[in-house]
Formats: C-alpha cells, sequence, structure tokens
C-alpha cells in the first residue's frame, strides 16, 4: 500500500512536451501513479493519441493542450481555455525544451533565440499564466525540469546551458515567492538516460564509453528512474521541500 504522504490520485497534472520522450514517460508515470493527465504538445495528432493511450493504458481522465511555450500569447489563451474546461492543474511538470549544438563562436542567433524562448521564457508564460489560480486555490507543485548543464558546462550547448541553469534560479525565485501560498516549485535534473532523442549518443561507442566511465554508476540511466524523484516532488510528502535542484545524475556531478 502506498504512504499517504506520496499519494497524489486524483491529481490533475499538466505535463508540458508530454506528447513524446521523457515527457511522455513523465506523464505516465503520474497516470501510473492514480494522476488524472493533461497532455501537450504542439502537435494535435499526436497529443490526442497520447491522452487516448494514457486514459486506455491507466483508467484515469486525460485532456489534450496544444500551444507553443515559446509564444505567450499562445500560452496566455491556451490555459486560460483549459482552466475553464478541465480546472486548475494541481501539478505541473514544465518540461518542453529543445536542443541545438554549435560551438559558442559559431552559434547562429535565431537558434539561441529558440532555444531560450522554448527552455526558459516558456518556463515563465506557462507557469506565470497558472501561478494566479493556484495562490488563489492555495496549493500547487511545480516542476521544472533541468539538466546536468544546469551545474556543469558542456561543449557545443551555449543557449541549452545558459537556460538550464537559469532554471534553477528561476526556480528559487519563484519558490520564493509562491511558497507562502502553499506552493512548492523545485527541479529535477536528469543526468544522461536511454531516450529516443539521445540514440544517436548511445550508438556513439565513444560517447558511450564517455558517459559509463564518467558516471559512478557505471550506466546510462534508465528513463523510469526518474519517476520515484517526480512522484515524491508532486506528493505531500515534500510539502516542506521548495526551492531545489535534485539532481538525478547516477553521480556524475558528484565526481571530477
Amino acid at each position: 500500500m502506498t504512504s499517504p504522504s506520496f499519494d497524489i490520485s486524483g491529481r490533475l497534472a499538466l505535463v508540458t512536451g508530454s506528447g513524446r520522450g521523457l515527457g511522455n514517460v513523465y506523464a505516465r508515470g503520474l497516470a501510473a501513479a492514480g494522476c488524472d493527465i493533461i497532455v501537450h504538445g504542439r502537435h494535435r495528432d499526436v497529443v490526442e493519441a497520447q491522452a487516448a493511450d494514457i486514459a486506455r493504458q491507466y483508467r484515469v481522465r486525460t485532456a489534450s493542450c496544444i500551444f507553443d511555450v515559446a509564444d505567450r500569447e499562445d500560452v496566455s489563451a491556451a490555459i486560460a481555455a483549459l482552466v475553464d474546461e478541465v480546472g486548475v492543474p494541481d501539478i505541473l511538470v514544465n518540461n518542453a525544451g529543445v536542443q541545438r549544438r554549435a560551438p559558442f563562436h559559431e552559434f547562429p542567433v535565431e537558434q539561441w533565440d529558440e532555444v531560450i524562448g522554448t527552455n526558459l521564457s516558456g518556463v515563465f508564460y506557462v507557469s506565470r499564466a497558472l501561478a494566479p489560480a493556484m495562490v488563489e486555490r492555495g496549493s500547487g507543485k511545480i516542476i521544472n525540469i533541468g539538466s546536468v548543464v544546469t551545474v556543469l558546462a558542456r561543449r557545443t550547448l551555449p543557449p541549452y546551458t545558459a537556460a538550464k541553469g537559469a532554471i534553477t534560479m528561476l526556480t528559487k525565485e519563484m519558490a520564493a515567492d509562491l511558497t507562502r501560498h502553499g506552493i512548492q516549485v523545485n527541479t529535477i535534473s536528469p543526468g544522461y538516460f536511454k531516450t529516443e532523442m539521445n540514440t544517436a549518443l548511445i550508438d556513439d561507442p565513444q560517447f558511450d564509453s564517455w558517459v559509463v566511465q564518467r558516471t559512478p554508476a557505471r550506466r546510462w540511466g534508465e528513463p523510469e528512474e526518474l519517476l520515484g524523484t517526480l512522484v515524491y516532488l508532486a506528493s505531500p510528502a515534500s510539502d516542506f521541500v521548495t526551492g531545489q535542484n535534485i539532481l538525478v545524475d547516477g553521480g556524475m556531478t558528484s565526481v571530477l
């Protein structure tokens, strides 16, 4: 039997970027714990298919929400409609993100704007759109998704590193303003996980060897290994935990 402190059954969770990738893993993990799920993305066919599949597999209520997190007007309109239709989410997971690679001195300016807009401004836009209703209700859990590059830099990722580093400080500021209203705000920062997005890196023997040797756990993470931390931060068990960045990285950032 699940401890009541970790019980999130019947809660409503919005997971941005949950049509695929780790966002989909997060949505399914919360659904397995009994949450009703709002699946989000930019492609309606993908989002609606995933919402239907999650509802069928986990026997929870689901809804679809389509908007671009980097477009503040789109976010505002979509969140207002969502709240009217299904209510104020109890849990917000700010997962939507994009990745672009190039050395700093060659990085395209337009791609900088794209990555910062999605990975940083998008977190602000979505959280800002939902926060007033959470404040009025007096409760909420906001979980931002960071990365190991919230604390360490890696070549060819200037805007991604800047955005993820900023997420940890935005999380602290959000906690400073929102926790007094019963809203806890924290960050989960994954290390290197076996995901579809990382397939090329996993299949590269040199990079695979670097990850394994660099990580004290001596392996890549499995996506499901993020779910314990996610459920903890979404549950009453973490009601006195706020403004924190929890690294789930097999120890990578703890060693030289």
